[in-house]
């Protein structure tokens, strides 16, 4: 089995695990990998449940679509988030309950809708942005999610996700594996943060800067 039949088998696997435990449901969300010529993308109005590797939209560096059913209307953004951050393997996206209820209830911030409530929080996620609202499929929403990428790392706080007021999260790593791990801890932590009463505080200053020094946390 070759790289690319894996990597088809691996995105199956990853979006079959990410509906059966809640995290994605109906058609809602979809996943990208990075190829050595081009893309994986899971097709439109397909269920993360029930992906098939064949059926796997394959395009060129240059969006074209080469094989598999019609790609994802989100695939101009994953294009952009590929382009910005290099380190950028797979890309997940779902509409998470809690990440999207987060954003109708109202975020703690726009350059951080949750607070650092947990230390795997701060290693694992880091800072995750709000990019306002646009209609699914808006080509503006890449120069925005490309932009804010670019001004975190400019600051020393480089990001691994982005959430799309009203419609979920983005979330990237260097593996489908480990990128679904990040949008996991992403959407627990804004369960604790929704459920919890009265809200917790976050970290302490002295707090983050252990993790910063022990684990190298960007935050």
């Amino acid at each position: 089995m070759n790289a690319e039949s894996q990597l088809r088998r691996e995105i199956c696997r990853v979006g079959r695990s990410l509906f059966e435990r809640g995290y994605a449901h109906a058609t809602a969300g979809n996943i990208s990998a990075r190829l050595a010529d081009g893309f994986l993308i899971t097709p439109t109005d397909a269920c993360l449940g029930f992906l098939e590797p064949d059926r796997l939209a394959k395009v060129g560096e240059d969006g074209v679509q080469q094989s598999g059913d019609r790609a994802s209307k989100t695939l101009a953004l994953h294009r952009r988030i590929y382009a910005a951050e290099s380190g950028a393997a797979c890309i997940v996206h779902t509409h998470s309950t809690h990440l999207v209820s987060l954003s109708l209830a109202g975020v703690w911030s726009p350059d951080d809708i949750v607070p650092p409530i947990t230390p795997y929080y701060v290693m694992k996620v880091g800072h995750v942005p709000l990019i306002p609202y646009r209609r699914p499929g808006d080509p503006a929403v890449g120069d925005l999610v490309a932009d804010k990428i670019h001004a975190m790392r400019a600051q020393g706080t480089p990001i691994r996700a982005v959430m799309l007021e009203r419609l979920g999260p983005n979330v990237w790593h260097d593996s489908p594996s480990a990128a679904m791990a990040t949008l996991e801890e992403l959407e627990e932590t804004a369960r604790l943060w929704l459920m919890t009463v009265p809200k917790p505080a976050p970290l302490s200053a002295a707090a983050l800067e252990e993790l910063r020094v022990r684990f190298g946390a960007s935050w």
